[in-house]
């Protein structure tokens, strides 16, 4: 007979007052919201931990996967996702080969990128020969004043091979106002063509052609909630446009597809994802669609070239698999090792239910509403775009986010924190990016542009720089604490290394004679002297007169005694509240970099 007795029966459950309480005790004086309660980028607080209390007059609980407003995804049954890879069409006959190749590795959505004078019948022949167009998802992305003659090819390639149009999967990413956002080009009487290209595809239900390409943001260091905002603002302005031209509320909603990013905050991301079906399927409803299949929102994911570094690159492997965890947990379109080997995708919403992950959805959708609602005000995403709002939100974060990097308020490992001492550039460079249109487009720039620079590019120029001009060598004159010295030693080699310094460490000294000849017996040109707070009182002042400028001196830490080492003519200190850029950038100019 079968066992029913109930587990830990004789445990009482305790109440939040009681975790708070005991909270309180061990953080012994210390600030509760200070030490415990995160702040974050997005506008609103984290607690460090949530209970079931927390979800009672949350909402999102309460669907359904598969039910409108599809906070928990677009399936019942599944999580499956399509594997895109995208080719750079250059030669339609090279691409060919390329994608048949990459589908027989797993991949089952291809993202065809071709200049819009390639576009012709037989380059779209070539490109999908022996490719089963009702099997995989097929996308393809080209000047928008192509966009119509493409599609038009399409449909005639599509009726020839005798497809069921239910089971033609893909899209034409007909984005016009990104070049807007993006580069400042005025590009409004491309928009005039959506409604015609809509015409052409409606009869292929699963092929969507108007783009909302919100990933440019993501790569130009837009916040979650930033992203997130724009992206319900920038679809509704494509579906308002599509009604009022005359186009079925349904049919305009099933036209658009959202390319979003994802970046490496984990549990935010799959937040974003969620949040984001919830609040889209709440606008479309505003049209009054037939079906609330119209409220679906497809999205397709792709991993952030934000936080992508040159230096220690096997670190990006690391961020984007969790990026593509995130967007796979998210019920969004992203990638092989997690669907076949951790099977994400034969769960609907795992997510669900998670007390922390259920506040992050409602926290951003309350956020990024607000985002939408101030577009909306403003006259919509256009109006917003013109005026330049957009873009200057996107760059004053972008400005914010370097600083930030400067200062290693933000993290990026392998380049302002624990970079790799020994590795070299090797003549890599940072890619530059270039349209694939083949379109002159004009030269005049009406509008602002958003400024695309990874967070790490500041730190690589200077490395590179550095290792360029002259590699300086940093020697650590260990003397005094133990610990002290060995912690010290340690952030002083990180913190120089970020500029491609050559460092050495050493186990420690008797005197800081002994360490000054070490020093300069070994051609360092900058010493650090690495001792306790304490002990600098009594070292740093005769280590820098035993130098005798034969070397920059550089304090390891931030003493009380600071005031007094400044007057003996010591200028250079590194800590924690440095901004580690600025200081490197200065240290070159002072060693001749």
């Amino acid at each position: 007979m079968a066992n029913k007795e109930k587990l830990f029966t004789e445990f009482v459950a305790p109440t939040t007052q009681e975790w708070l309480d005991k909270i309180e005790v061990d953080l012994k004086g210390a600030d509760f919201q200070k030490r415990l309660v995160w702040r974050t980028n997005e506008g609103f607080n984290v607690q460090p931990f949530y209970r079931r209390e927390d979800l009672a007059n949350l909402k999102t609980p309460d669907a359904l996967p598969g039910e409108f407003p599809f906070v928990r995804g677009n399936k019942k049954d599944s999580n499956v996702w399509y594997v895109r890879q995208n080719i750079v069409v250059d030669d339609p006959k090279a691409a060919n080969a390329k994608a048949l190749d990459i589908l027989n590795k797993g991949i089952d959505s291809l993202g065809f990128r071709l200049p819009g004078k390639s576009v012709s019948k037989e380059t779209v022949a070539t490109l999908l020969d022996g490719i089963y167009c009702d099997i995989i998802e097929v996308n393809f992305a080209t000047c928008p004043r192509h966009s119509v003659e493409l599609a038009e090819i399409l449909v005639a390639y599509f009726a020839e091979k005798g497809y069921d149009k239910e089971k033609v999967v893909g899209s034409i990413e007909f984005d016009p106002m990104a070049k807007m956002v993006m580069k400042g080009k005025d590009v409004t009487p491309v928009l005039e063509v959506a409604p015609k290209l809509v015409e052409v595809l409606k009869e292929y239900p699963n092929f969507r052609c108007i783009a909302v390409s919100t990933d440019a943001l993501n790569n130009a260091g837009a916040y979650i909630v930033q992203e997130l905002g724009y992206a319900l603002a920038w679809g509704n302005e494509y579906l308002q446009q599509l009604v009022d031209a005359g186009v079925d509320a349904d049919l305009a909603a099933k036209s658009i597809k959202f390319n979003m990013g994802v970046s490496e905050n984990y549990f935010m991301e799959i937040a974003k994802f969620r949040a984001a079906r919830l609040l889209w399927a709440q606008i479309v409803k505003q049209y009054e669609p037939k079906n609330d299949c119209a409220c679906k929102m497809i999205i397709n994911a792709t991993t952030s070239t934000y936080n992508q570094t040159l230096f220690d690159s096997y670190v990006n492997l690391l961020r984007s698999q969790t990026e593509a965890m995130s967007a796979a947990l998210g019920s969004v379109n992203q990638q092989l090792l997690i669907k076949e080997e951790s099977h994400f995708d034969r769960i609907v919403d795992p997510s669900a239910g998670s007390y922390y992950i259920e506040h992050l959805t409602d926290a951003l959708a309350q956020e990024a509403w607000k985002i939408f609602l101030k577009v909306e005000e403003e006259g919509g995403f256009l109006a917003a775009v013109k005026a330049g709002t957009v873009q200057d939100d996107i760059n004053a974060t972008n400005v914010k986010r370097h600083g930030d990097a400067a200062k290693r308020k933000e993290f990026l490992l392998g380049t302002n924190q624990f970079p790799n001492f020994t590795e070299k550039s090797e003549g890599k460079k940072a890619k530059a990016c270039g349209c694939c249109c083949g379109h002159a487009e004009e030269e005049e720039h009406p509008f602002k542009a958003i400024s695309s620079t990874r967070l790490a590019a500041d730190f690589e120029d200077l490395r590179i720089h550095t290792e360029e001009t002259k590699v300086p060598t940093a020697f650590m004159l260990t003397i005094g604490n133990l610990a002290m010295r060995q912690a010290r030693a340690q952030f002083s080699c990180n913190f120089l290394a970020c500029a491609g310094y050559k460092v050495i460490d050493n186990l420690g000294f008797k005197t800081v004679e002994e360490g000054v000849d070490a020093a300069l017996e070994a051609k360092a040109d900058i010493v650090v002297i690495c001792s306790s707070d304490d002990e600098y009182a009594e070292y740093a002042i005769p280590a820098f007169k035993y130098l005798n400028g034969r070397a920059m001196f550089v304090v390891a830490g931030a003493p009380a005694c600071m005031e007094d080492l400044k007057a003996a003519g010591i200028e250079n200190f590194v800590h924690v509240k440095c901004n580690v850029l600025e200081t490197l950038k200065e240290y070159n100019q002072k060693l001749g970099i």
